[in-house]
């Protein structure tokens, strides 16, 4: 058992580490141990070996042929999506039940989900009827929905935590300007009307908007192509049984995932956190690596 438990901590360390150099940009040492993608890393490598496309930071969008019903019907999608911004239905979270974006709705961003992981949203069923039946035919996106970046809003720079999904974004109302763009692995993309783009979400990136202008894109996860079947299959039972849970409401009839409903404990706890930080950032950082080394050593004793 023991031995076990050592080859568990040296399989995360060493996945860590990869996930850590993977790529031409990394996050500060101390910043990455704590990452969810580092507690994630060993499933990612997984995915990364299997993969059936390319593991770089941008790919084709012709390699996903599904899309082209997207890009092809980008008018229709737009005009949904820009009467949703009229009604004012693109909007933060109301309440801290958003676990995967809750930091970016502090620097402006906005999202309507279309599709978590499962059926279209009530909501959106509702409200975006031709959006929702495209999507309906493309089993391969498995998440999506209407982000809004404003002008002056920015996301920080990120790793998304699994790597079983490929994200796509399709210019619908962008202000079609170099000053608005998502930088992947230190590659710029600037959006453009009825354009698409595939990225590899785990590689770090971040988005600004200094246009003068706002931004509006269909955002879609795609579940990664894998080489074998049961690859495919392991990784679709991941985003069905495990990202699912992840879901977030529009409206009060649209499901909540079990991790957004208990979101709330890890707000309240991350408060506290950052009071901490705040009042001796130098006692903050050596707290953490005081606890990381403490719960490995525990492991190892054990």
């Amino acid at each position: 058992m023991k031995l076990a438990l050592v080859l568990v901590v040296l399989l995360f360390a060493a996945s860590g580490a990869f996930v850590h150099l993977r790529g031409r940009v990394r996050h500060r040492v101390g910043r990455q141990v704590f990452d969810h993608s580092t507690f994630t890393a060993p499933i990612n490598l997984f995915m990364y070996a299997f993969s059936r496309v390319p593991t770089t930071p941008y790919l084709e969008p012709s390699s996903f042929p599904a899309l082209k019903q997207l890009t092809d019907h980008w008018q229709v999608i737009r005009d949904e999506g820009l009467a949703l911004m009229r009604l004012e239905k693109i909007r933060a979270a109301e309440s801290h039940n958003d676990a995967g974006f809750n930091s970016f709705f502090k620097t402006g961003w906005k999202r309507f989900y279309l599709k978590w992981y499962d059926d279209a949203h009530p909501s959106a069923a509702t409200l975006c009827p031709a959006t929702t039946a495209l999507l309906a035919d493309i089993p391969e996106v498995k998440a999506a929905m209407f982000a809004e970046l404003p002008d002056g809003a920015k996301l920080g720079r990120h790793r998304d935590p699994y790597a079983g999904s490929l994200r796509f974004h399709l210019g619908l109302a962008t202000p079609n300007d170099d000053r608005c763009f998502i930088d992947v692995d230190g590659q710029r993309y600037s959006w453009r009307d009825g354009q698409g783009v595939v990225f590899d979400e785990t590689f770090i990136h971040y988005a600004e908007n200094r246009s003068g202008a706002n931004r509006l894109i269909l955002f879609c996860d795609i579940e990664r192509p894998m080489t074998t079947r049961w690859a495919q299959w392991l990784n679709h039972w991941l985003g069905k049984n495990v990202v699912a849970a992840g879901a977030s409401p529009n409206d009060a009839g649209d499901k909540t995932g079990f991790i957004n409903r208990v979101f709330i404990v890890s707000h309240v706890a991350g408060q506290y956190r950052r009071r901490f930080k705040r009042w001796n950032p130098t006692i903050y950082r050596i707290t953490k690596v005081v606890l990381l080394v403490g719960i490995v050593a525990a492991v190892v004793v054990w």
